[in-house]
């Protein structure tokens, strides 16, 4: 069974920085690509960032890039989400998953976290 633990989220201020990080486990961590993905309240999940199973491949949402770095420790079986240059648009419900194919970059995201609350203040 599949579990993905996030955490790191919490209150900063406009202009600032966070690291979110997930704990992965009940996979071959190093097999799968992942992803990051939030939810504001009263809107739909969006993308944020995926990286692939090796690291090699990463990209970001256009309301991101730049600002936010996504990468990944398979030693650990962990992803991160380095988040710079906050803005209050930023404040979302933040969730990591996991693809459900391995060594798949198209393949859904099947496997969930609980989420962790970023909330930005201007």
């Amino acid at each position: 069974q599949v579990q993905l633990v996030e955490s790191g989220g919490g209150l900063v201020q406009a202009g600032g920085s966070l690291r979110l990080s997930c704990a992965a486990s009940g996979l071959t961590f190093s097999s799968y690509s992942m992803g990051w993905f939030r939810q504001a309240p009263g809107k739909e999940r969006e993308f944020v960032a995926h990286i692939s199973w090796n690291g090699v491949s990463t990209y970001q949402s256009d309301s991101v890039k730049v600002r936010f770095t996504i990468s990944r420790d398979n030693a650990k079986n962990t992803v991160f989400l380095q988040m710079n240059s906050l803005k209050p648009e930023d404040t979302a419900v933040y969730y990591c998953a996991a693809r459900t194919a391995a060594y798949s970059d198209y393949a859904e995201f099947g496997s969930w976290g609980q989420g962790t609350q970023v909330t930005v203040s201007s």
